[in-house]
Parts: C-alpha cells; sequence; structure tokens
C-alpha cells in the first residue's frame, strides 16, 4: 500500500463532505459513545483526549478477548505477552521490567481500580460495558504510572430489568471462549449481575521429539458478581462487585525459540543483528524440546466498590478496592540457547486503593472536581532455579533462588481539576496532582545444598538455616532497599466546540513513572552487600506531552480525527538481563528520548449499509541522548535510534457492507487489513537492537444478526497472511525469541434472553 495514497484518500474523504451537513456545536450526537475520561460521564465527541473508547459489540466484532488483542484496534498501541504478563507501549513509551518491583508505563485500569501486577492483565474480557483507551500522560486524575496513558477495562453495570445472554466459540488451536450472563432485578432500581467465563487455548508454538504435555497453554476460569443501581431517588449510585479468576494450563508460549531462527550476525556488541527469519518454515517450533514439567495455578480475587452521591452543590465519589493474588507456577526455562532448566516460582500479592473525589459547579460556568488518594501493595514470593543451573553458579547447589519479601509499593496522593467555561463553546482547563510514593523491599540471593556435605572447597556459610526437605540453605547477599519520590504532575488544555464542525483542543500534560532499584543492596547494609546507592537505585521517568486534536463531523457520513503530539521524555527506565555476578535484572535510566506523532481516523459511511473505516499512525520516537556504556564504549551510543516496539507508519483500512434480509434479519461482512512498517527491540546486553521488519495482518468476519437482535452466529479469520511477528527478542541466560498469535479462524454465536 502506498503511504501517500493512503493518507490523501482519508483526508479527502473529510474534505469532499460538505460542512453544511453537520450538526450544531454543543448539539448531541444520537449514538455518540459516553465515556469517562474526565472522571465524569461525556461524550467522546466533546472529550478533549485523545483516546479510543471500544463498545461491547465493538469488542465481539473485532474479537477481543483479552488483552492482547487490544493493539489492533487503537492507534498507537501495541501489547505483547511477556511469559505470564503483559508488556504495554503507547506510542513508543513502555516498560519491560514485569517484575515484582517494577512498574508498567501504562496504567491498566479494571473499573477504575489500578492494577499493579503485569500478570494480572492478562484476565479474560467478559460481559463488558466497554474499553477506555487513553493516550499521552493522564498524570493529573490517575497518578503515577501514566508516562504512556491509560487503560481502563469497564465492566457491565447491573440494571433493574431482566436480562440474560450466552456467548461462545471455537476456533482452531482448539481455541474455546464462552461467557452466560444473567441479571435480576432487586427492586427500587437496583440489580443483581453474575457472569462467568471460560477460556482455552492450545498452544501456537509446535513441539517435536517431547513427551512433556504442552496443552493447554491457556485454561482460564472467571466470575464476577456485581449488585448496583440508583436509589434514594437517584442521588446515590453504586456498584460493588467481586470477582475471581483462576489461570491453569501449561504456559507453553511463554517458551521461546532460539535467536539463531530469525537473526544472524548475532553476539557482535555495537553490531545489529540480521533479520533473516519467516522463511525456514519452523520459527513456530520450539527449538529444544521441554523435558520437565510446566503448569500453572494461579489465582485472582478482587472486591471493589463505588459510590457516588449527589449533595445537590456537589457530588461525592468513593472509589475502593481489596485484592489477592497467589500464584504457583512450574516453568521449564531454555538457558543459553541449549539447555533445559526447571523453575519454580510462587508468590502472594496483596493490594488496596481508596479514592475519595468531590465534583462542583456541575453546569456552571466554573466546575471541577479535588480529591485524595491512597494505594498499598505488599507481595511475598520465591522464584527458584534448580540444577543443573544452580550446580554451574555454586558447585554442588540443588537450587538457586531468590525469596523476596515483604516488597512494599505504597503511593498517596492529592488532586484537584478546574475549567472554566469562557463561552458554552470555549473552555480552559488545567489540573494539578501531588503524588508521594515509597517502594521498599527485604530479600536475599541464595543457594540451597543438598546437606552440608555438598559444600564446595571453601565454600563459607555465614548465614545458614535447615529447611523442612533437610536441604540446607545459605544467603549469599540479601536485597535490601527502601526509598520515597515525590512528583508533581500537571496539565493545562484549551478546547472549542466550533459551529458546523466540531472539537478543537490542545494541551500540555506531564506524566511520571516512579523510580525503583535492582537486586543488592548498599555497602555494609547487610550479607554480601557490594554496591553504591548510583547502581542500587534508578531515578523516576518523567515525560512532557505537548498535543492538539481535532474530532470533527464533516456532514452526517463522515468523521475525522487528528492529533499531533510532541514528547520531552526524560530518564528513560530501561533493562536488562545480566549473569554476572548471579542472574537478575538491572534497571538503569538512559538520559533522554523524544517523540513526535500524528494519528488520523477516517470514518466514511456514503450509505447506511456501507462503511469505510482508514487511519494513520506516525510515530517517530527516537533516543536523543542515550550512551548506554560509557566505560567500555564511550564512543557509541543510540542517539536517533528508535524506541521499543514504535513502528514509525502503521496504516489500517476497514470496509463493512450490510445486507438486509427484510425481517430475516441482516448480515455484516468486514475486511480490516493494517500495514505496520516494522519496529526495533533493544538488546542492552549486546548493545544494540533486533528488527522485525515490516508486515501486513488482514482479517475477515461474517455476521448474521436475527431481528431485535436477539442472536447471531458469527465466522472470522485473523491475520490470514499467517504473519510471523516477534513480541520479544534478547540475548543473555534465557535469552530467544518470542512471538506472536499465528493465524486463527473459528465460528462464534451468541443469545439474549
Amino acid at each position: 500500500m502506498n503511504r501517500g495514497v493512503f493518507v490523501c484518500s482519508a483526508s479527502l474523504l473529510a474534505l469532499l463532505a460538505s460542512p453544511a451537513f453537520a450538526q450544531d456545536a454543543g448539539k448531541a450526537d444520537s449514538g455518540d459513545i459516553i465515556v469517562t475520561a474526565t472522571r465524569d460521564s461525556t461524550q467522546l465527541s466533546k472529550t478533549p483526549i485523545t483516546m479510543t473508547a471500544l463498545t461491547s459489540k465493538s469488542l465481539r466484532d473485532e474479537g477481543i478477548t483479552d488483552a492482547r488483542q487490544l493493539e489492533n484496534a487503537v492507534p498507537g498501541l501495541s501489547l505483547n505477552e511477556n511469559g505470564d504478563a503483559v508488556r504495554i507501549s503507547i506510542r513508543g513509551v513502555t516498560s519491560t521490567d514485569t517484575t515484582e518491583k517494577g512498574d508498567p508505563s501504562a496504567a491498566f485500569l479494571l473499573d477504575g481500580i489500578y492494577i499493579a501486577r503485569p500478570s494480572d492483565m492478562m484476565g479474560s474480557f467478559y460481559d463488558l460495558q466497554q474499553i477506555e483507551v487513553l493516550r499521552g500522560p493522564q498524570g493529573t486524575l490517575y497518578g503515577r504510572n501514566t508516562t504512556a496513558g491509560v487503560i481502563n477495562v469497564k465492566s457491565a453495570l447491573p440494571t433493574d430489568k431482566f436480562e440474560a445472554s450466552f456467548d461462545g466459540g471455537y476456533g482452531n488451536l482448539n481455541t474455546i471462549d464462552a461467557t452466560g450472563m444473567v441479571n435480576v432485578p432487586l427492586g427500587a432500581g437496583v440489580g443483581l449481575r453474575a457472569a462467568v467465563n471460560y477460556q482455552r487455548q492450545d498452544p501456537y508454538y509446535t513441539v517435536s521429539n517431547s513427551t512433556v504435555p504442552t496443552s493447554p497453554y491457556r485454561d482460564v476460569l472467571s466470575g464476577r458478581l456485581s449488585l448496583g443501581g440508583k436509589t434514594l431517588d437517584d442521588k446515590l449510585s453504586f456498584v460493588v462487585r467481586a470477582d475471581f479468576s483462576g489461570t491453569k494450563g501449561t504456559g507453553v508460549n511463554g517458551n521461546v525459540v532460539t535467536l539463531d531462527r530469525f537473526y544472524t550476525n548475532l553476539n557482535v556488541p555495537t553490531v545489529d543483528p540480521v533479520y533473516v527469519g519467516n522463511s525456514s518454515g519452523f520459527e513456530r517450533t520450539l527449538t529444544v524440546p521441554p523435558t520437565y514439567p510446566m503448569n500453572r495455578d494461579n489465582k485472582n480475587y478482587g472486591i471493589m466498590g463505588e459510590f457516588t452521591y449527589d449533595l445537590g452543590p456537589v457530588q461525592l465519589t468513593y472509589l475502593g478496592s481489596f485484592r489477592w493474588t497467589d500464584r504457583s507456577d512450574v516453568r521449564d526455562l531454555l538457558l543459553f540457547g541449549a539447555l533445559n532448566n526447571p523453575a519454580a516460582f510462587n508468590g502472594n500479592f496483596k493490594q488496596n486503593s481508596h479514592e475519595l473525589r468531590l465534583a462542583f459547579g456541575k453546569g456552571k460556568p466554573l466546575h471541577g472536581q479535588a480529591g485524595v488518594y491512597y494505594f498499598h501493595e505488599r507481595s511475598y514470593l520465591e522464584f527458584d532455579l534448580y540444577a543443573p543451573l544452580s550446580g554451574f553458579v555454586v558447585p554442588g547447589a540443588s537450587n538457586f533462588a531468590f525469596p523476596q519479601g515483604p516488597v512494599t509499593n505504597q503511593s498517596k496522593a492529592v488532586f484537584g481539576t478546574l475549567t472554566y467555561d469562557i463561552t458554552p463553546a470555549l473552555h480552559l482547563s488545567g489540573g494539578v496532582r501531588y503524588t508521594s510514593d515509597l517502594k521498599a523491599r527485604d530479600g536475599a540471593t541464595i543457594v540451597d545444598f543438598p546437606n552440608t556435605g555438598a559444600f564446595p572447597t571453601g565454600f563459607a556459610c555465614n548465614n545458614q538455616s535447615t529447611l523442612p526437605s533437610g536441604s540446607v540453605r545459605c544467603v549469599l547477599n540479601q536485597n535490601i532497599a527502601s526509598r520515597t519520590f515525590e512528583k508533581t504532575t500537571w496539565k493545562v488544555g484549551l478546547d472549542y466546540d466550533a459551529p458546523g464542525l466540531g472539537l478543537i483542543y490542545a494541551s500540555v500534560a506531564t506524566g511520571y513513572k516512579a523510580g525503583g532499584f535492582n537486586d543488592g543492596c548498599v555497602a555494609g547494609s547487610g550479607i554480601g552487600c557490594s554496591l553504591t546507592p548510583s547502581s542500587l537505585y534508578y531515578n523516576p521517568e518523567t515525560l512532557t506531552d505537548y498535543e492538539a486534536g481535532i474530532k470533527f463531523k464533516l456532514a452526517q457520513t463522515v468523521h475525522l480525527d487528528a492529533a499531533v503530539f510532541h514528547y520531552d521524555y526524560n530518564s528513560l527506565q530501561v533493562s536488562q538481563i545480566v549473569t554476572v555476578p548471579v542472574p537478575a535484572t538491572l534497571i538503569t535510566n538512559a538520559a533522554q528520548a523524544k517523540v513526535d506523532g500524528l494519528e488520523m481516523q477516517a470514518i466514511l459511511q456514503p450509505s447506511p449499509d456501507d462503511k469505510v473505516d482508514a487511519g494513520y499512525t506516525y510515530t517517530y520516537a527516537r533516543y536523543s541522548n542515550f550512551t548506554p556504556d560509557p566505560t567500555n564504549h564511550p564512543n557509541f551510543n543510540f542517539n536517533g535510534r528508535l524506541l521499543d516496539h514504535a513502528p514509525k507508519n502503521v496504516e489500517t483500512v476497514a470496509y463493512t457492507h450490510t445486507i438486509r434480509l427484510n425481517d430475516s434479519g441482516k448480515i455484516d461482512l468486514m475486511a480490516r487489513t493494517s500495514l505496520n512498517s516494522g519496529y526495533y527491540m533493544i538488546d542492552l546486553n549486546n548493545l544494540s537492537q533486533f528488527r522485525q521488519p515490516s508486515f501486513t495482518k488482514t482479517d475477515l468476519t461474517a455476521t448474521y444478526t436475527a431481528p431485535h437482535n436477539r442472536w447471531y452466529i458469527q465466522g472470522f479469520v485473523r491475520n490470514i497472511e499467517d504473519s510471523i511477528t516477534i513480541a520479544a527478542a534478547s540475548t543473555g541466560l534465557s535469552g530467544g525469541v518470542t512471538i506472536e498469535e499465528p493465524r486463527t479462524f473459528g465460528m462464534r454465536a451468541g443469545v439474549k434472553f
């Protein structure tokens, strides 16, 4: 596809539409989506934030059943599976540290509740009202860890009428996705809603010459119970939810194939590997078949409540939650590209959060909100690496492990926003938030021996204990760290609802992600402590976003959304896997980066039965000042190189045609194709970058919907090209290539009662 033709076509569609048919400014669009990005209910077309909102119907049509598929529908968004976690990248801003001490760069919310652990973001998407994705820093209303943006997954609300539905599908890879829902009215405007979902999928890696079971890769049972509605003469609106998710399966998709399947010219410092993959036919066959069992038994629980009471002049809202996660994961790791090694991860995570907001001035020229926020997370975990690796680290050792706990993450904030309506169509807004963070950990790096007689010659076990199994545990070094961070973030914006056109907006906003610490401890503070403060701790990263955009409705048949932005990105946190003196994730601060971008989406509906959706995203996200190893390679830097998972150009076009069958329902035929110019993945171990070349992915969907939307049946195929795209690539101890989902196809059906 020619990029110039694509962009000009999208612009031409907008220009050909006569503004004379557009709605007057301020008049509500029928069918416009109501969103809560500003922590208030507003129309998407009138909300001065660059964002995407996906309704339950959009999620069904796009085939989005968990976080991984969101990138197909959201400009500038990349979501990659990283073991049991999700790595989110928005406009090139991302985080690669998914450990208990790391933080994401994009905040993932479930019903407004911040989800701290990336592993908990892999939950199923079922019985949802909609998903809102805000691009750019949202530090004022949403706080820290929003340098990239916000993803808010919103569950369907209980209603005061009886409803029931069933939705299920089956596809290749023995994929099953089934959801049942029932909503019961309780009277006085209150309802009770229950939903259950089951997902199953076999791995999309193939395995040969192995007796170790690898299926299913994913086996998830989830449930949610919601109570809520409006009462007390509609002055009180509330919802209370309890949810559970149990994840089983082998998780074999977390395994990797060796780098030589995709790249040559490997392990040459400062020289990028050369991509040669996607040609041999073996890219989806595990290079080394697993020899040790693999299984997961992870559980997530949560309870949340949101209450809003209308006091007349002000509205008071409380949003609170308690969440628990228990993880038990047995793994077969591929080390050094050739060696299988058993490993185990066990962890317990608890988080609670509370927010109190006061909104005022509703319907008046000066209006806004103020609030306070508190978040606390505490975790205990242990990661075990058994023989043979443990014997390589310390001869005779039967286990090499990292018991950590407690690991504490605490955040407190106070915030406020104000909007002044200069005229009914022109609005000036601003906001500020002060955040205080505490991060701390008490842990260790240890080795286990079968008995004291297994100690190697000259080994001194200064801190020794006996485990219930009879093994002897010796502490090599402690992991002791504690640090506080403070930051004030702000936003200033101006928007104008132009008569006959739509919304025009501009803003300057800042974002912040807390700093943290690496493994180890400062010299003199504990056993084996040898680090300086500057090598143990890393600093927060900050971002300033200059953005302007439009949301135009040109006639009744054309919508055009566009935004341009520039980021000043400082002290961005980058990670690498090191093996000396022991295997660990090392986080450092790169100096500076810049991001410039353009996002456009044009929707043309020339007839009630035809719709064209065209989009174009340009992102130039690059390091502007980053010398990763000034000691050994002082003349090498990444200046001008692209940030991770930030393709320069992404172009999409979709066409939907509706065949109406009179009184017998309708058939919707949809084709969507996307062209991605390719992206890079940094490898600090080798001071290089891996490249994923350009690719296309095309989806087809055919959906029959019965009269009154009572039931539907759908056939789909996604990634028709069967493009093999890379989610992650790295050298090091467990280096290799992790790939994304191949071609998938199947059938879905649903019925409402």
